[in-house]
């Protein structure tokens, strides 16, 4: 575990970068670069910049999702989220291989 402004992480977040979509509600889809994933959560990149904690949203990473996530915190355009269920293993496997460049 790794710790982060005093909160403990469940497992290691990978680097990523790999192109997203998220929206709020029926909300219209919002483009977003994902830098950070793990089985639990990501880190994203938002140009609107827009988010606050605790907002629920829906996410795409690359084609897949969509996964209901919970915004924990963002500072400026970057946001982090915490998925409702996890990513199962080699799903997450595939996307750090297939789809994202490592980071």
């Amino acid at each position: 575990m790794s710790e982060r402004d005093g909160e403990i992480r469940r497992e290691e977040r990978h680097g990523v970068t790999v192109e997203g979509r998220y929206r709020t509600g029926r909300g219209v889809p919002k483009d977003i670069r994902v830098l950070d994933l793990s089985e639990h959560g990501c880190r994203f990149y938002d140009k609107f910049g827009s988010l606050t904690a605790g907002t629920r949203i829906s996410i795409r990473i690359g084609p897949i999702g969509p996964i209901i996530a919970v915004v924990r915190w963002s500072q400026g355009q970057t946001v982090g989220v915490e998925f409702d269920d996890p990513i199962y293993g080699p799903v997450l496997d595939h996307i750090r291989s297939q789809l994202a460049g490592e980071g």
